[in-house]
């Protein structure tokens, strides 16, 4: 089956999807005792999201690269992923989508949201020839995803260590049997549309 190159793919239900980030320890731990993000956690800064599973070991070395030594998942409501999309600008320009430069700079400056669509991973962690959403929140967007689009928190770094542990023991299929279930994730269209997806 041929995998359209600009495809979300996430595990999710009727009403959540879940996302990735991996963080240093101190900003984990609070997180959990909260069941969101508070201090540590800086809403100043940008933070990415990463609906991929693969894409997020790949970015944190499997929970061992420092400062990322703790991988989180989080269900955010259907609803706030939607609105974060259709609030994006893509973070390199396209002059298919926008024929002029400035325009797209200056959403780029205006907008909370800024989508990239980087090489999907394999299990082993190459590139594939599809790509994988990340989402960066900003701003407006930040304070929504922390006050009001959570609906879960839960530390998967277990889980990413168990799927690296048995890839290098060579048990390709146990550690693929770990992974979460990822399906494509049904778009809206004016949402496909602003973040140029399949």
């Amino acid at each position: 089956m041929t995998v359209p190159r600009h495809q979300i793919r996430a595990a999710f239900t009727d009403t959540s999807v879940t996302v990735y980030q991996a963080y240093p320890p101190e900003i984990a731990d609070a997180a959990l005792r909260a069941g969101r993000f508070v201090r540590p956690f800086k809403r100043e800064r940008m933070t990415w999201i990463k609906p991929s599973f693969r894409w997020m070991m790949y970015r944190c070395g499997w929970a061992l690269k420092p400062g990322q030594e703790r991988v989180l998942a989080i269900d955010i409501s259907r609803a706030g992923f939607e609105w974060a999309l259709r609030h994006a600008c893509l973070s390199s320009y396209d002059p298919r989508l926008r024929p002029d430069r400035e325009a797209w700079r200056h959403r780029l400056r205006v907008s909370p949201v800024r989508v990239q669509w980087d090489p999907e991973r394999s299990l082993r962690l190459a590139p594939l020839p599809y790509r994988s959403l990340q989402v960066g929140l900003t701003g407006e967007a930040v304070r929504r995803y922390v006050d009001e689009w959570m609906v879960g928190l839960t530390d998967v770094t277990a889980l990413a260590r168990s799927v690296h542990r048995r890839l290098r023991d060579g048990d390709e299929a146990g550690a693929s049997a770990l992974l979460p279930v990822e399906r494509p994730y049904p778009l809206p269209a004016e949402v496909t549309r602003v973040i140029d997806a399949d």
